[in-house]
């Protein structure tokens, strides 16, 4: 991912609310699927780590990031933001680019 497409995803997240929040529990098992099927439905996602939870957001942000194989955009204080590309959307936008130049 260039410096440029890390910028206008950071640009995304600063107006977005954070849909997940990780607690005292830090990461199950399903706060991960959790994690990976809103990755898929939005791509692009802001977590918050709440301040009873003892992990460093940096090291959740590791390791959500290699579980549900996406990217860190940012992290800072304890706002995390990652994002993972679907594959599927940009394939039919692709699709549908090819059909607009015709």
């Amino acid at each position: 991912m260039t410096s440029k497409e890390r910028a206008h995803f950071r640009s995304l997240a600063a107006t977005m609310n954070p849909i997940f929040q990780v607690g005292k529990a830090s990461l199950t098992p399903e706060f991960t699927e959790a994690i990976r099927e809103a990755l898929e439905a939005r791509e692009l996602i802001k977590i918050s780590v709440l301040k009873n939870c003892m992990d460093d957001p940096v090291e959740i942000a590791q390791v959500l990031a290699e579980r549900t194989s996406s990217e860190i955009i940012h992290v800072m204080g304890k706002k995390i933001v990652l994002y993972k590309e679907n594959k599927e959307k940009a394939k039919k936008q692709a699709e549908k680019d090819n059909v607009r130049k015709w």
